[in-house]
């Protein structure tokens, strides 16, 4: 299932004294099976785009395409909630919107919610929990009992258990420890190569730059680069001028450019710098 945004614009409190424009004449599209990221910074605009991809909010004018559903302004709540199923959000610090008196039960209260049994619901719920990697032994204890890592991942559980088509993911390792949020970005690494769509939205260009596929840079509520990755990082003086980084192994390449050292392509991972940089001296060699 894939998700298009044609000419969407959306303004807070429209046709108010209070009007406050948010996104500008948005295109982009999400393709199945893809890892999407956007990026830009706080107050781009971001997490309003992010809004649309589920019908949390609706476009002032323009469509959102989600699968056969077409959303508009005119959309009526009962016709966007099918899509509240097919996208499953995961907000910065989910955890806070856990509620039930037990882990399983918590993750199994979407499903319910959505007219599934509470049996399926619960073996959902078991089926989402080892997926996450939460080991057995916390799923009858208190959510609030776990640490925020294990917490979050119990909050991820609960939107897998209603089999998202699309996966979104807005900072999701914000808070985490360096160790937490590794392992939190390899768990959404293993779940998109098993098929899912995955959207990121985030910050930190090291994981666009070793996860993604497609990125879209977001500025005031424009769309003002996109492409793939190795293509939108070679852009280090375009990205500057916007104040946007680009990946740690990126930088470090252009302080060795500066240096006299020069790259066909620059890297964006840290394996690319190391291979460029083997192939580099080996060329010397012989």
């Amino acid at each position: 299932m894939s998700i298009k945004f044609e000419n969407v614009n959306y303004t807070y409190q429209d046709k108010t004294p209070f009007a406050s424009r948010a996104l500008f004449d948005i295109n982009m599209e999400i393709e199945k099976g893809s890892y999407t990221a956007v990026i830009g910074h706080t107050g781009s605009g971001k997490s309003t785009l992010m809004q649309h991809l589920n019908g949390l909010v609706k476009p002032t004018t323009g469509t959102v395409t989600v699968g056969d559903i077409v959303i508009t302004n005119a959309s009526k709540a009962k016709a966007i909630k099918p899509v509240r199923k097919k996208v499953g959000v995961v907000f910065q610090f989910p955890e806070a919107q856990l509620f039930e008196e037990t882990v399983l039960k918590d993750v199994a209260f979407g499903p319910q919610n959505f007219g599934v049994s509470e049996v399926e619901a619960l073996a959902t719920a078991r089926e989402k929990l080892k997926l996450v990697g939460l080991p057995e032994e916390f799923w009858e204890k208190s959510p609030f009992e776990l640490s925020g890592g294990q917490m979050r991942r119990v909050a991820i559980a609960g939107i897998l258990a209603m089999e998202p088509e699309v996966l979104v993911l807005d900072e999701p390792t914000a808070g985490l420890d360096p160790k937490a949020r590794i392992g939190m970005m390899q768990l959404f690494e293993n779940i998109h190569a098993g098929g899912q769509t995955v959207v990121l939205v985030t910050h930190l260009m090291d994981d666009v730059a070793n996860f993604a596929d497609y990125v879209y840079l977001i500025e005031k509520g424009r769309v003002i680069s996109c492409g793939k990755p190795h293509e939108v990082f070679q852009q280090v003086d375009f990205l500057s001028t916007h104040e946007v980084g680009v990946p740690k192994a990126t930088e470090f390449a252009v302080s060795l450019q500066e240096r006299g050292i020069k790259f066909e392509k620059l890297p964006i991972t840290r394996n690319e710098l190391v291979e460029a940089l083997v192939s580099m001296k080996n060329k010397e060699e012989n």
